[in-house]
């Protein structure tokens, strides 16, 4: 009865009729024997070993052009002293942008430090997710990640600025200036606006160029009022470096 068992399972295996490949990772299949077309069971273990070396190894070529870009900026020996998670945050910053770290380079002009609209300001960007603290530094700096350590910011500060030109102060968006690292907002009269306006801000004031602004309008079904005025103009709220 086990041997009849047995062999109707090795039949229906066989009944599947699944080729002997692998899909890549551009989604064609990868033929991995010259000797066999399909799966059976008594190449089964083969098509296992086959298919694990073809996976672990399809970007070998990739990634020795990384490890050859690598080594002309560091000795690759040096990175075996680095797990991959501590390599990764040399390499790109931190994941989650630590609020604590941008306080501790901010500098205030036009505004005390403990006023209110600083106090509503950092709660906002505490209530932000994510990605929207990183939307938040793409619109301020230009990247989407704080350096890994203090050090690493080289002396630039974060600059929050305060004007009293916007008036009134709650009908104008936020101004960046992505070279200085520097975010200049109206005094706006309570939190709920301040965060209304830097979300948008954050979310659709994405391009630090005049062209590209113009093509994005082009393609939304929406409708903007481009003037010199910086509430409505994403020109005025981003500066490039050049």
């Amino acid at each position: 009865a086990v041997v009849s068992t047995q062999s109707t399972g090795e039949a229906e295996f066989d009944a599947l009729d699944m080729p002997f490949s692998s899909p890549g990772a551009a989604g064609q299949e990868v033929p991995l024997s010259s000797t066999y077309g399909r799966i059976t069971v008594a190449n089964r273990d083969q098509y296992v070993r086959s298919a694990l070396e073809y996976r672990l190894h399809e970007f070998d070529t990739q990634v020795d052009a990384v490890v050859e870009g690598l080594s002309k900026v560091i000795p690759v020996p040096l990175l075996s002293l680095f797990s991959s998670s501590e390599f990764r945050v040399l390499v790109c910053g931190h994941p989650d942008i630590p609020l604590e770290m941008l306080k501790s380079v901010a500098v205030y002009k036009g505004v005390e430090a403990t006023a209110p609209l600083v106090t509503w300001f950092w709660e906002v960007l505490e209530v932000f997710s994510p990605v929207e603290r990183s939307l938040f530094l793409r619109f301020v700096w230009g990247r989407t990640r704080l350096p890994r350590n203090i050090a690493d910011f080289r002396g630039r500060d974060f600059v929050l600025q305060v004007l009293d030109k916007y008036q009134p102060p709650n009908q104008f968006l936020p101004e960046s200036y992505t070279c200085f690292f520097l975010l200049k907002m109206p005094r706006y009269t309570t939190k709920e606006v301040l965060l209304e306006k830097l979300r948008y801000a954050i979310n659709f004031c994405k391009s630090i160029d005049t062209d590209d602004y113009a093509r994005i309008t082009r393609t939304e079904d929406q409708e903007y009022e481009v003037d010199a005025s910086p509430s409505t103009s994403h020109s005025a709220n981003t500066s490039s470096c050049g």
